[in-house]
């Protein structure tokens, strides 16, 4: 408003000179140099305004948002963005497989405007079915880590995570076996995994592997033989191994390890020293959305400062890069395979229903 005032008074100013023209004895050319000057300001002062008035508009009305766990970090970040923007936002919460199950029954009448997946490959498989809208002025996209943008400027992993392997400590006072030595008959019955077809972490994890070995599935079919079995999600399978019915989960999701260690539980996790997937997690615009202002100003959230925090504060791996964790490892401090991003989306699914088919 300040400006604006400002250029209001530099009308009038130049209005001020064009009536002293009018009225002295100058030359005409003086007059009209008077008359241009004004018409200038004018035409500023109306640019400037209607500048300043679409910097202050406020953003109104609602904002339909498709979100995989956790569910603390997810109503944190609601509440905040709420605050913030006055928009009201309504929530769909679930697993990857439930989030994609929902887009795709809603397929011929869209509702969601941003999802939100723990699959890259999922996010990019969505991408190539069409569905989602390109937003090259996001706000930090630049400072978000190499290779979690896409070059679409379509997915965005505002946040990421690792897996590895999550072990009950009264069952195993210390591990740090390998992928391929955790098919020991050792641990005979005592390997439990999350379902790859439910968990896009997992998924993702297998897909890595996969890629990185070749396709070796020597490892996973001899943890089948000795019993691995797969309790459910992300939550289930973490939740058979704290309550002792199964020592090892494999692949587990770690932000999940490092919230219940703070929380008392007798587990611990650590990654391979092979290797393992970190999976961003993408937040993506639908090219069906009705409410594409707010969706911006949603995903330009998940990028702000305040929002990484929450990210941070909920053991997840911040997606920019110059914002670190003190209550988990940090990206470049965990092993990683070499991945195919692309290979990995054309073949998870089908990696998954091979795992669930051995474990069966």
């Amino acid at each position: 408003m300040k400006r604006i005032f400002s250029l209001m008074i530099a009308v009038m100013l130049a209005f001020s000179l064009v009536g002293c023209g009018s009225s002295s004895t100058s030359s005409s050319s003086t007059t009209t140099g008077a008359t241009t000057k004004a018409t200038e300001a004018t035409t500023a002062a109306t640019e400037a305004t209607e500048e300043a008035e679409e910097e202050t508009t406020e953003l109104s009305g609602k904002l339909v948002v498709y979100m995989p766990s956790p569910s603390g970090l997810n109503e944190k970040y609601i509440a905040d963005f709420e605050e913030k923007t006055g928009i009201t936002v309504e929530l769909f919460e679930g697993t990857t497989g439930e989030i994609l199950a929902r887009l795709e029954a809603e397929k011929d009448n869209p509702v969601a405007d941003v999802v939100v997946l723990a699959s890259w490959s999922d996010g990019l498989s969505l991408k190539e079915t069409g569905v989602l809208m390109s937003y090259e002025d996001a706000e930090n996209a630049d400072l978000l880590y190499d290779g979690w943008v896409d070059e679409d400027y379509m997915l965005f992993g505002t946040s990421a995570s690792a897996v590895g392997v999550i072990y009950n400590t009264t069952l195993i006072e210390s591990l740090d076996a390998d992928w391929d030595e955790l098919a020991d008959e050792a641990y005979t019955d005592l390997l439990a995994i999350a379902d790859p077809e439910k968990s896009g972490s997992c998924k993702d994890f297998l897909a890595g592997y996969m890629y990185s070995t070749g396709e070796d599935w020597s490892a996973f079919e001899a943890m089948a033989a000795i019993g691995m079995t797969v309790p459910g999600a992300n939550k289930a399978a973490l939740e058979a191994v704290t309550t002792g019915e199964k020592a090892i989960l494999v692949a587990g999701v770690d932000y999940n390890a490092y919230s219940s260690i703070a929380k008392g539980e007798p587990l611990a996790i650590y990654y391979p020293e092979s290797g393992t997937v970190i999976n961003p997690r993408p937040a993506m615009i639908l090219s069906s959305s009705q409410n594409v202002e707010n969706a911006k100003a949603f995903i330009d959230y998940l990028m702000s400062d305040d929002a990484q925090q929450l990210v941070a504060d909920a053991y997840l791996l911040p997606g920019r890069s110059d914002i670190t964790c003190d209550n988990r490892t940090n990206v470049d401090e965990i092993p990683t395979f070499d991945l195919d991003w692309t290979w990995m989306m054309e073949n998870a699914d089908s990696i998954a229903a091979k795992l669930n088919e051995l474990c069966e």
